[in-house]
């Protein structure tokens, strides 16, 4: 199940989230940077005020002498803070600092952001596993130049969270996120996806928070509850014959067409070591939720377009058929789909356009796919 962070300045902030449902409470203060730390009394009373209703973490601005970080930290977890963050540092003595830490893990979570836009280097996830931190994220130090999903592709920041489950890290991510960006967030299998700017009114992370904002953000995150709430309720109503079976009537049908890329395909000898252009045309039929200018009841094309580039960051594929079926495999994994229509053809090897079509539906009865 994926969390939501929400990061608050005060006790006031701190009730906003929890009334609309964000699973972790982070005491940060914008004004100070990306990952700015609030004064030590400002986070015993948002956790005072929590009481335990949530998690609660707080940030630690990371002194550069060893067994000053290590005060740092044990101030910090004073205030009975569940999870620590901090900057990893990018400097040749951050292993020391990682292992000056190390026994802290056995008391508080923690948590070592490194900065998508400022050359992070994930050769450490292995110290920090090794030394028993519970998370690594990725987040943006500089908000001005984009958004994290803008940095680094959706392919790459689903490598990074498979590299972390591999060490038993949990992975999160964070850095001028919007609404829109979430539901392509979530088929990275993030641990924990955290927000600032996206909370406040009119995005602006300094400004305090907006309960519609938050409340937008945590109906964009399916909980585990929830989906099997929704299941349970509509096939037991199917079965009882109360409703009809889900059918064309109550679907949208979004599509991407003519998206043209060029890509290494073919199973020919002459066809590998270089690309040649291929065209994309895929309907999604998705189950409509409600009629509004509202991004709960969108679907968006973003997430196909993630996933058509996602298969191509892997490299060369013998068949247009593999390419087919794994974008079909990838866009049915969003619980809203129904079915997918994807179509594949090669533009470069006759006067016209050779390829592939092909329709999957994901089938009544089979159990729906749950974002982890």
């Amino acid at each position: 199940m994926t969390l939501m962070l929400a990061s608050v300045l005060s006790r006031e902030e701190a009730e906003t989230a929890l009334a609309y449902g964000a699973d972790i409470i982070d005491c940060k203060d914008p004004d100070r940077g990306a990952l700015g730390a609030l004064p030590l009394a400002k986070v015993a009373e948002i956790v005072a005020g929590v009481n335990g209703r949530r998690p609660v973490s707080a940030v630690v601005d990371l002194p550069h002498d060893v067994a000053q970080a290590r005060r740092a930290f044990e101030e910090a977890i004073k205030t009975g803070v569940e999870y620590v963050k901090f900057a990893l540092p990018l400097t040749p003595d951050a292993d020391e600092m990682i292992a000056a830490l190390a026994p802290l893990a056995e008391r508080v979570k923690l948590v070592a952001v490194l900065f998508a836009d400022l050359r992070p280097d994930f050769a450490r996830l292995p110290a920090l596993a090794k030394a028993g931190f519970h998370c690594a994220m990725l987040d943006t130090a500089h908000k001005e130049n984009g958004r994290l999903i803008d940095i680094m592709t959706v392919g790459s920041l689903s490598e990074f969270t498979e590299r972390c489950r591999e060490l038993r890290l949990a992975a999160g991510l964070a850095g001028a996120l919007e609404p829109p960006d979430v539901p392509r967030l979530l088929v990275t299998g993030a641990d924990v996806i955290g927000f600032r700017g996206a909370l406040c009114a009119h995005g602006d992370r300094k400004g305090a928070l907006s309960a519609p904002a938050v409340a937008l953000i945590r109906d964009l995150i399916p909980t585990r509850r929830d989906v099997v709430e929704e299941m349970a309720a509509e096939w037991s109503l199917i079965a009882r014959g109360f409703i009809e079976p889900p059918g064309a009537n109550d679907t949208d049908c979004v599509f991407l067409h003519d998206y043209v890329v060029p890509m290494e395909v073919g199973a020919y000898a002459h066809e590998y070591g270089h690309t040649q252009r291929v065209r994309f045309n895929v309907d999604a039929e998705v189950s409509r939720i409600e009629v509004s200018d509202d991004m709960r009841a969108v679907f968006s094309y973003d997430v196909i377009m993630d996933a058509i580039k996602m298969i191509l960051s892997g490299g060369h594929i013998a068949m247009v058929e593999t390419i087919a079926e794994r974008l079909a495999e990838s866009v049915l994994l969003h619980e809203r789909v129904r079915s997918v229509t994807v179509q594949v053809e090669k533009l470069d090897v006759a006067p016209g356009a050779v390829g592939v079509k092909i329709r999957r539906e994901r089938h009544a009865g089979a159990r729906r796919s749950i974002p982890s």
